[in-house]
């Protein structure tokens, strides 16, 4: 049984806390939060003790730590938990910076511990179903991937000051997908951003609209939007097309049930959110954490999918400043 530690007790961490509840391998033995009173609620939940982030570092018979504190914490939370010897699930982005995160491998690669980055989707029924039938050639040569991706509504104005905005924030989930459909390594970039749901996201230094179109090497051509506002609901949708065909995920929606009158067809809109929209994505991706490390293998996707996605939201950012395609070295 793997005991594990969970550093932030909020929205995210109650979600990994459900999941590790739900499996056989695994039990939550600490929580932690910079308000006692999140990490106390939490532990009555799942049975675990409520400690400080460096007290579950330090506990010898914890051997992996959640990282879902805010992403500035992230780089010494790493570090810490590294030299401690514990295995590492941490929440995206790693670090705003790229060179702060290639510190972080270093850390763990000296440590030799294990360590995982939360790209949750790539665990999504849906979406992982779409990327082994493509690589198993069923819709052929993959040449036209479409990734929309809108939030039923914007995050409050001081989220957006400290995010690292929308192509570090929101869209490095989208980025990240692209590497793991396209099957190759984006080779440019060019990005375009808009502020046209709320005029204090533009006065805060960041966009609500945006656009990014990668290209492979071979030609293979990715395109991502992303708005901040979606009057129906949480937008989630995904094509490939290829040389043999086309293959999708839509929306999934409240309810399967559609109604038919003279006025037309009548169906339930998409999941209101995230959390409800990937539960199951959740779930699986900390099953995966869980089974690696009682196997002794790598979990993926690793530190080096977390500092690409970052390279690219990066990349993204400065094409948007300037206009200008952008070369790119994975």
């Amino acid at each position: 049984m793997l005991n594990i530690g969970i550093l932030g007790s909020g929205r995210i961490g109650q979600v990994h806390a459900r999941a590790i509840m739900a499996s056989l391998d695994a039990r939550v033995a600490a929580v932690s939060d910079f308000l006692p009173a999140a990490a106390d609620a939490l532990a009555l939940k799942t049975g675990g003790v409520a400690m400080t982030s460096e007290a579950i570092i330090a506990d010898a018979s914890i051997d992996a730590v959640i990282i879902g504190t805010p992403t500035t914490t992230h780089y010494d939370l790493i570090h810490q938990a590294a030299a401690a010897g514990k295995a590492i699930f941490c929440e995206k982005p790693v670090d705003l910076s790229a060179d702060r995160i290639r510190d972080c491998l270093k850390a763990v690669e000296t440590a030799g511990v294990a360590f995982m980055v939360a790209f949750n989707r790539r665990f999504d029924p849906n979406f992982a179903g779409m990327q082994s039938r493509i690589a198993a050639g069923e819709v052929g040569d993959v040449e036209l991937v479409t990734i929309l991706s809108r939030d039923p509504s914007a995050p409050p104005i001081e989220y957006i000051k400290s995010s690292g905005g929308i192509f570090r924030d929101m869209m490095i989930h989208d980025l990240d997908m692209a590497r793991f459909l396209l099957g190759e390594e984006p080779v440019s970039l060019h990005a375009t951003g808009s502020c046209l749901v709320d005029p204090a996201i533009g006065e805060a230094g960041d966009f609500d609209t945006a656009a990014v179109t990668l290209r492979t090497a071979s030609g293979k051509i990715c395109q991502i939007s992303n708005s901040r506002r979606a009057s129906y609901g949480y937008d989630q949708r995904i094509e490939v097309h290829g040389s043999k065909g086309m293959i999708r995920a839509d929306n999934i929606l409240e309810s399967s049930v559609e109604v038919a009158t003279e006025d037309g067809f009548r169906r339930a809109p998409p999941l209101n959110f995230f959390l409800e929209r990937y539960e199951a994505a959740y779930a699986n991706e900390l099953a995966h954490f869980v089974a690696a490390l009682k196997a002794g293998s790598t979990p993926q996707p690793d530190g080096n999918d977390g500092l690409k996605a970052q390279m690219l939201a990066d990349a993204a950012a400065e094409s948007c400043a300037d206009g200008l395609v952008k070369t790119l070295q994975l």
